[in-house]
């Protein structure tokens, strides 16, 4: 058959375009590889960030909530959490929970699949104001629960009204499920007057904060006196759940260098320490920030480790154990002082930082052997010890 000029150029320009397609779909990326590298001597499962502008091929021509991750060579999809850090409407980063055994490296895939979906799990992360008690600020995950008072809980002490509550401490919930809790024992509270103070089978409040830290509030150290915020006066809920919670807390100016103060407070899926960041501003320098973990009584024991960075309370509560613990950057430990007043809820164990910059981060946590996490003082030590490295050696996230 002959072949006019134009059946030539034809045949060409079909040809051209199924290279340059060709070329498209290799460019095109519809998965991504990520490996993650654990290199302690422990099996780790965490929390781990993959950030929104490294996606930006998955996400050119899909939607946020097709994005889906997965263990590599393997079907089900894991929970996946979109997080806008700074709120500017813009996320972030794409959080998973990844698990990697000791010294390796495992890796996931992140794929598109607006079909299939994640399989739904009880286990999760949540916090909120609590305006039916006060005005609490709670917040809990599969592991922990914890809250701290607002101005509301203020007012009523300052104006001698009942139910108010005059503390920047924080406070812990006990609690032995891994479902989330706060709404459920808050509205039974509304009920009956003192519900969570009972255990029911989920855990209970046992705690007594007054006027200490609590489990990791500060203050300022000066002439053998705590001098500390009152409650709260503002807040802002920055994300919530499955994988990670944040919200932000706001104080008046208190002592007498007037300082301003925002924490910043995040508690990830599986873990039994909350995150502190705080900016702190004050109107002269400030001699130190303190960090308090409360004695009741005197009846626990102590462990303060300066040059590791962790502190630890271990005390009974009724008829159990509590371990509370404050693990630092132990280059901002200046001392660290294992404090006995007659003073009600100025017993404390106090760690006393140096001042850096405006800022001052830590963690905060604790365990109960009710819940089955530890039995006595050596697995709290041995968790808190863990927690130290997982601290200091991040995991390691690379894309392929």
């Amino acid at each position: 058959m002959k072949r006019t000029p134009e059946y030539v150029l034809i045949i060409n320009s079909i040809v051209v375009l199924s290279l340059f397609s060709s070329c498209n779909n290799k460019v095109e990326k519809n998965e991504i590889t990520v490996e993650v590298t654990n290199s302690l001597d422990f099996e780790r499962k965490e929390i781990v960030a993959v950030g929104y502008n490294k996606l930006s091929l998955l996400l050119k021509n899909n939607a946020q909530e097709h994005i889906k991750v997965k263990k590599q060579d393997t079907e089900e999809y894991l929970l996946t959490q979109w997080i806008d850090n700074n709120q500017d409407g813009i996320m972030d980063d794409l959080l998973f929970q990844a698990e990697t055994p000791a010294n390796t490296s495992v890796k996931y895939v992140i794929v598109i699949d607006s079909i299939n979906h994640v399989k739904k799990t009880k286990a999760v992360t949540f916090s909120r104001l609590v305006p039916e008690r006060t005005d609490d600020y709670t917040w809990e995950n599969d592991k922990v629960a914890f809250r701290t008072y607002g101005p509301e809980a203020q007012r009523r002490i300052e104006e001698n009204e009942y139910g108010g509550t005059l503390s920047s401490g924080i406070d812990l919930w006990l609690k032995r499920v891994d479902y989330s809790i706060i709404d459920k024992w808050y509205a039974k509270n509304v009920e009956t007057e003192g519900y969570y103070h009972i255990d029911h089978g989920e855990g209970y409040d046992p705690y007594h904060v007054g006027k200490s830290r609590g489990d990791g509030g500060i203050g300022i150290w000066e002439n053998d006196s705590l001098y500390v915020s009152k409650n709260f006066i503002a807040y802002r809920a920055i994300a919530t759940g499955p994988l990670r919670t944040v919200f932000e807390l706001d104080y008046a100016p208190w002592s007498n260098y007037n300082v301003k103060e925002t924490k910043r407070i995040s508690l990830d899926l599986g873990s039994n320490f909350s995150k502190f960041d705080i900016k702190l501003v004050s109107e002269k320098e400030v001699p130190n920030y303190t960090i308090g973990i409360t004695k009741h009584q005197g009846k626990g024991t102590v462990k303060m480790k300066n040059q590791e960075g962790l502190f630890r309370h271990w005390e009974p509560i009724e008829d159990a154990f509590v371990g509370e613990g404050v693990l630092i950057d132990t280059a901002l430990v200046k001392e660290s002082i294992n404090y006995d007043s007659k003073t009600s809820d100025q017993s404390q164990v106090l760690i006393v930082t140096r001042p850096k910059g405006n800022s001052l981060s830590y963690y905060a946590g604790f365990a109960w052997t009710k819940s089955g996490q530890v039995s006595n003082v050596e697995d709290w030590d041995n968790m808190l010890k863990k927690q130290i490295q997982i601290i200091n050696n991040p995991l390691k996230v690379q894309l392929k």
